[in-house]
């Protein structure tokens, strides 16, 4: 695995937090929900680091979390990230 695999990949592990933390802010329960509004917050935190900008090779972040809010499938975005690098 490369360079460009890992750091796609622990993009990617971003994106499925992120993801899971949506569907727990849907729950019945409120500290799920709490749980879930946290665990997004974490993950923003991580999207618009000077880290995560350095894994993601110059992508605008701004951008891509615009684009993750809109996106229904997360793994398509991926793929089309992982193609304009």
């Amino acid at each position: 695995m490369g360079y460009d695999e890992l750091a796609a990949a622990i993009i990617y592990q971003a994106v499925k937090d992120y993801r899971q933390a949506l569907k727990k802010q849907e729950s019945t329960n409120d500290n799920v929900r709490a749980a879930g509004r946290t665990e997004e917050k974490a993950v923003m935190t991580f999207f618009r680091s000077q880290w995560c900008e350095f894994l993601a090779g110059g992508v605008d972040m701004e951008a891509f979390i615009k684009r993750l809010e809109k996106c229904k499938k997360p793994m398509t975005l991926l793929q089309k990230w992982r193609l304009s690098k």
